[in-house]
């Protein structure tokens, strides 16, 4: 079982907090099996709203090991800056000795600077939310601060930037954990859309394709997604999501960069390369279960 600690702070901010648990939770509805665990590092610690989370186990009752994982969210930054932060050196030495025992450690926005001060920083490339990069690299100059990143991993630590960013990492880990696929099923249980960081080279016509904001556009390639075995003509696509074939055809290219006939494409060809995987499929029954008409038709197309 896969374990997700989330250590709480002071004046922690609710979404650094929820957005991750929450992608975690989802994934659990999909059959991921993942233990979430909570605890803190202060007596009873309250959100900036001032949402109370009530008597919690202290961090140093999780018991982590190698291949778990620890979450550090964002929490009020006059805190962060305050004298009473940087002498939580207990805390600190923790979060250095799991890092040691290679379990990963991630931060939530300004929660990098708890990496930065239990010296998980130090030759290593991170982030935080835009308004505190120049500070973060100010207050650990051999960290190497990226930024304009929605989150980047470091040998086993990551950070990431502020807020929404938290869902982002989260879905990238469950990415690298359970594929491209799974991460798709659980962004869209979320009604969210995973948005990949730009320097991740892996490439998935799941989540490719998806840098854009249009509902409407997300919805025709949910439906795609879903019907690869369909017909799938222009027509019901266009009255799918109440629009013009001509005007569907135009928005597509303009927030994807590919037409409707390609992407459905790679999407078949992507889910019959999966299929090719178990020899008691016939390359007869993968074309039919693909939308191609034909095994032949098939077989040319993987060859180009």
């Amino acid at each position: 079982m896969q374990k997700f600690a989330f250590i709480i702070p002071p004046t922690v901010e609710l979404l650094d907090l929820a957005g991750p648990v929450q992608v975690f939770t989802e994934a659990k509805f999909y059959g991921f099996d993942a233990d979430i665990e909570f605890y803190s590092y202060q007596d009873e610690p309250a959100s900036t709203s001032g949402l109370g989370f009530g008597k919690l186990k202290k961090f140093k009752d999780a018991k982590l090991k190698e291949g778990d994982f620890v979450f550090i969210p964002g929490m009020d930054f006059e805190y962060v800056r305050s004298i009473a932060f940087r002498t939580e050196r207990e805390f600190f030495k923790w979060l250095k000795e799991c890092a040691d025992k290679k379990v990963t450690v991630c931060s939530i926005c300004n929660g990098a600077f708890a990496l930065g001060e239990a010296g998980l920083l130090k030759d290593t490339e991170c982030t935080t939310h835009w308004r505190r990069v120049q500070e973060l690299q100010q207050r650990f100059p051999q960290a190497k601060v990226v930024a304009d990143v929605l989150f980047i991993k470091s040998n086993n630590v990551y950070t990431s930037a502020g807020i929404s960013a938290g869902i982002d990492l989260a879905l990238g880990i469950l990415e690298d954990l359970k594929g491209p696929l799974f991460t798709h099923k659980v962004a869209r249980g979320l009604v969210v859309y995973h948005r990949r960081n730009h320097n991740h080279t892996q490439q998935s016509i799941y989540l490719d394709y998806r840098n854009h904001v249009n509902p409407k556009i997300h919805e025709v390639q949910d439906y795609l997604i879903d019907h690869l075995s369909a017909e799938n003509t222009i027509e019901d696509l266009a009255s799918l999501v109440a629009m013009s074939p001509r005007n569907l055809s135009r928005v597509f290219k303009e927030k994807t960069g590919s037409t409707i006939l390609e992407y459905l494409t790679l999407l078949r060809i992507e889910y019959a390369s999966t299929m090719l995987n178990n020899p008691e499929y016939t390359i007869e029954y993968i074309a039919s279960q693909c939308g191609f008409k034909t095994a032949r038709q098939l077989q040319r197309i993987l060859k180009k």
